[in-house]
């Protein structure tokens, strides 16, 4: 098994300025036309240079941050370079609701994480998304947790089909769910519970979910991972970290 860490952060948590992108990603960012596309970029940027940082044991500071970039390939898929350099580090973005995750490993594994917020969805969302076991399932439930339910089976979809390194190119009715210990009663509780996604009854991604108030998050990956890993913020500063 391969360790996944995985840091969060809300635009609340964020600098003002922009002194921490690089050149080129600064040009991105004031190129695009929409404010939410901007502040989605920012604030996923901002989490995966953040914990890119924390687990190289660079420094955080400003200046450490404008060393380390966040590039989609052609795939569209986020890869980590330092020092105009790639890294061997494997990374996954997420955003919802003023909220980013960021899930990362070493490479040489396929990861997927995603981000959703529970919210009541329309019935067509729900044939039109989900395999008719799953809907089967969803139906069983009362609304407060069937909506629970419907964003923890998709955010489990998206992290697959990040893995899978395809997003929403792929029919969805192709990915199918199975959840470990779901149930309205613990939905308070912060712990990791498991889940597996398969695709085409071909490709299988293991992985894990958990709640936090109205968030749910879910990550995959192959080869299987144990439960993700936090990680912890130092205090910022502009010289490098020495690591542990």
């Amino acid at each position: 098994m391969t360790d996944v860490y995985w840091l969060e952060q809300t635009e609340e948590d964020m600098p003002v300025t922009d002194d921490w992108l690089s050149t080129n990603e600064a040009v991105f960012l004031h190129g695009m036309r929409f404010a939410k596309r901007r502040a989605d970029w920012r604030l996923g940027r901002w989490t995966a240079k953040l914990a890119t940082a924390i687990y190289s044991g660079m420094s955080m500071g400003r200046e450490g941050l404008r060393r380390i970039e966040i590039l989609p390939d052609a795939s569209g898929v986020p890869k980590v370079f330092c020092d105009n350099e790639p890294s061997s580090l494997c990374i996954s973005l997420s955003h919802r609701a003023g909220m980013a995750i960021c899930a990362l490993a070493p490479s040489g594994i396929e990861l997927g994480c995603d981000l959703e917020f529970i919210e009541t969805r329309s019935d067509s969302f729900l044939t039109d998304y989900f395999t008719a076991e799953e809907q089967e399932w969803v139906a069983q439930f009362a609304p407060a947790a069937r909506s629970q339910l419907l964003a923890l089976l998709w955010s489990a979809k998206e992290s697959a089909l990040k893995a899978l390194h395809a997003g929403l190119r792929l029919d969805t009715r192709e990915v199918s769910v199975s959840v470990a210990d779901f149930g309205l009663s613990d939905s308070g509780s912060h712990a990791w519970r498991s889940l597996q996604v398969c695709y085409k009854n071909k490709w299988i991604f293991r992985g894990w979910w958990q709640q936090t108030g109205n968030f749910v998050r879910t990550v995959v990956s192959a080869p299987p991972p144990p439960a993700p890993i936090f990680l912890k913020i130092r205090a910022l500063e502009s010289t490098p970290a020495i690591p542990a």
